[in-house]
């Protein structure tokens, strides 16, 4: 068989077999990221029917699927939103930093992976998945809640955060040592900020580069720019998804808006195919060792995770059945995740990393969804009733007669 058709048939299969997955995932309440993940596992090194005509493929598409990802995640921003997000919960993103990075970087510690996969597993405990609790706020119509704007405060933060640790962690798996760096960070927080001052002072000149009604020339101009973007940002270990991060920050308006809806369907085909990608790369036989620490990293940054955005939908003003719901909300990993681990086994720091982030997603992503609706189960509702009563009964017992 002609190697052309073979990539058709393996390419074609792999993605009518990823279309039934996502049918599959919708229709019992859950992302399709797990999904997805064990496919790649069934499928690649180790599997019970390793591809090989749709390597280059796979290759290039979850390269591309990780820049359509963080574009599309920075035209869900302005510029104003980040700034608004920064001042009003700076503290809440500190205590998340901190609750939910500082698991992983010990956890590496401990198993004995040095310091810089410790810097990797920090990050991949740390930031939750947009994706997924957007999907799940959708689902569970909660969009108009008084505690959803909170909940995005705190990914703003955590997605702004990212810009300037991947190009730090980019440095540190190359071994380029702490002065690079350091360098690193310096560019990051210089283009960072030259983008930001752009986009707030002059958003709408960059935006008319583009046609708002004109589809095809907004597809192909968007695509390009955050490409080239995205390259340049490479080439000086600035890292390619925060140039097309940076890229959807820059845009606003109208032309945000169209290219959003454009852009979607390429981010969900070239997300799954991103997905996969990091699953074919793992060994099925390399994550059962790792599954036990996995788990127990799981269920303890579960915990911390709910109690930052309990904390912070308290500081907030929300009430009690609201902070769970925040908290709950915001415990799912997912593509920051493994855009973490993608970079830093790519680099062979440690073999067991990608396993273990890939058990580690599974179980927060399987997670989270069934943690947030139970909320709204009936015992839970009387649970958190009945605390508030004796609550108030013990404040009421301690007034003075």
């Amino acid at each position: 068989m002609h190697d052309a058709a073979l990539l058709l048939i393996e390419v074609g299969a792999v993605l009518l077999g990823l279309s039934l997955l996502s049918r599959l995932a919708d229709r019992i309440g859950i992302s399709a990221i797990p999904f997805f993940l064990l496919a790649g596992l069934a499928f690649g090194v180790g599997g019970f029917a390793p591809l090989d005509a749709g390597n280059e493929f796979f290759t290039f598409g979850s390269e591309l699927g990780v820049i359509l990802l963080l574009v599309m995640l920075g035209l869900e921003y302005s510029p104003t939103e980040l700034v608004t997000s920064l001042k009003s919960s700076r503290r809440a993103g500190i205590l998340d930093a901190v609750l939910n990075a500082l698991p992983g970087a010990l956890c590496a510690l401990v198993l004995g992976w040095g310091p810089v996969a410790a810097v990797a597993l920090a990050g991949i405990t740390w930031v939750s998945s947009s994706g997924v609790i957007a999907k799940v706020l959708r689902d569970l119509r909660r969009l108009g809640n008084r505690e959803t704007p909170t909940i995005l405060s705190i990914l703003v933060i955590e997605d702004l955060a990212m810009a300037f640790y991947l190009p730090v962690l980019s440095a540190l798996v190359i071994g380029a040592g702490m002065l690079a760096g350091a360098t690193a960070l310096v560019i990051a927080v210089l283009v960072v900020a030259v983008i930001l001052y752009l986009a707030l002072r002059h958003g709408r000149i960059i935006s008319r580069l583009f046609a708002a009604n004109h589809s095809e020339s907004l597809l192909l101009g968007v695509l390009g720019l955050t490409m080239l973007v995205a390259g340049i940002a490479q080439e000086v270990n600035v890292s390619a998804a925060v140039g097309a991060f940076l890229v959807g920050i820059a845009l606003s308006g109208r032309v945000a808006h169209n290219a959003q809806q454009l852009l979607s369907p390429l981010r969900d085909l070239f997300a799954a195919v991103f997905f996969v990608f990091f699953g074919l790369s793992t060994e099925p036989a390399s994550i059962p060792p790792v599954l036990l620490p996995a788990a127990i990293l799981a269920v303890v940054t579960i915990a911390t995770k709910t109690f930052t955005g309990y904390r912070a939908a308290a500081a907030a003003g929300i009430g009690v059945p609201g902070r769970w719901r925040t908290g709950f909300a915001m415990t799912p990993r997912g593509e920051f995740s493994i855009v973490i681990a993608g970079l830093a086994a790519g680099s062979g720091i440690e073999p067991r990393l990608a396993p273990l982030a890939t058990a580690y997603v599974l179980l927060t992503v399987i997670a989270g969804p069934v943690l947030a609706r139970m909320t709204d189960a009936a015992w839970f509702r009387r649970r958190i009733s009945a605390r508030q009563e004796r609550v108030r009964a013990a404040g009421v017992a301690s007034e003075p007669g």
